[in-house]
């Protein structure tokens, strides 16, 4: 891989972050309307924004093609199923007012991320970063015995969007192919659930205002575009440098959540937060001459 290609990738990244950290405003603006519409809005109007997108560059043969190969129809069966998990958790639990579980989320997912780098291709960490999944490890198992039970929300979306991110990795499918396969998968029972809200008079079909129409049309070009800049950018740099740039995307929803829409950041969260932040330091110090120089000193000794 060239450093071309390493910059170009890293750009995409960044940029998806920086797109995911805005998102809650978007969900709250959405608030008067059930998760599951929401959801099913979501996906059926991504798939219709994947699909001319698709059109538009005349690669239908190409997804025909790719699609031959059963272990790619079986990878995205996967990547679909846990990508709509994690934007089902995610929505309800920013519309009902925790965005500070999800930003812990999406702190722990690249310390996930990595160890999912490690286990499954092999990726090698120096003791540095092995000190940061310690570190990041015990400020989950702190803010867990503080509060007594288990921060699910925080860590489904960890562990739904670091399997995401490994299966886009391996899998031999082009981003915007592989885009248009899970939503398409997914379009099917979502447009099913509008339908059957439309002739019950259940969703917000014909009572809500324009505006939210416009939003929820919208939630697809919101979620596809994100989505594959990070799919472009994650195949063209190393799993464990993606997941390290993530932090920007909960940084900014932390802020939002306690500055902007008032959710409580106790003492707990500042002590379990605060050990993430310190692990994600030392792993994105992790690669420098000085702590490199420190461990070989250390391993010398």
């Amino acid at each position: 891989m060239t450093r071309n290609a390493r910059q170009t990738g890293t750009l995409y990244v960044l940029a998806a972050f920086v797109a995911w950290g805005l998102l809650p405003v978007y969900w709250k603006a959405l608030q008067s309307v059930p998760t599951r519409e929401i959801l099913a809005h979501r996906i059926f109007w991504a798939f219709v924004f994947v699909s001319f997108l698709l059109w538009k560059q005349r690669r239908w043969a190409e997804f025909k093609w790719t699609f031959r190969s059963r272990r790619n129809r079986w990878v995205c069966i996967l990547t679909a199923a846990i990508i709509g998990s994690n934007w089902f958790i995610y929505i309800w639990a920013i519309n009902h007012d925790h965005i500070v579980d999800t930003s812990l989320g999406y702190f722990i997912n690249p310390l996930i991320t990595v160890l999912l780098g490690v286990i499954f291709l092999r990726e090698k960490l120096n003791p540095w970063q092995v000190t940061a999944l310690v570190l990041a490890s015990i400020g989950v198992g702190y803010l867990t015995l503080q509060y007594g039970r288990i921060p699910w929300i925080a860590l489904s979306l960890a562990l739904t969007f670091g399997f995401y991110g490994l299966l886009r990795k391996t899998a031999r499918i082009e981003s915007l192919i592989g885009i248009m396969a899970e939503t398409g998968l997914l379009s099917f029972l979502a447009l099913a659930y509008l339908l059957l809200l439309a002739v019950r008079s259940d969703g917000s079909a014909g009572t809500a205002p324009a505006a939210i129409h416009l939003l929820l049309i919208g939630a697809g070009l919101v979620t596809a575009t994100p989505l594959l800049w990070y799919t472009i950018g994650v195949r063209r740099i190393k799993l464990s440098t993606a997941g390290f740039l993530q932090y920007i995307a909960p940084s900014m929803q932390l802020l939002l959540a306690v500055l902007v829409y008032g959710e409580s950041f106790t003492r707990t969260h500042l002590i379990s937060f605060g050990l993430i932040w310190i692990a994600l330091l030392i792993f994105s110090l992790s690669n420098t001459p000085l702590l490199n120089r420190a461990s070989l000193t250390s391993a010398s000794d």
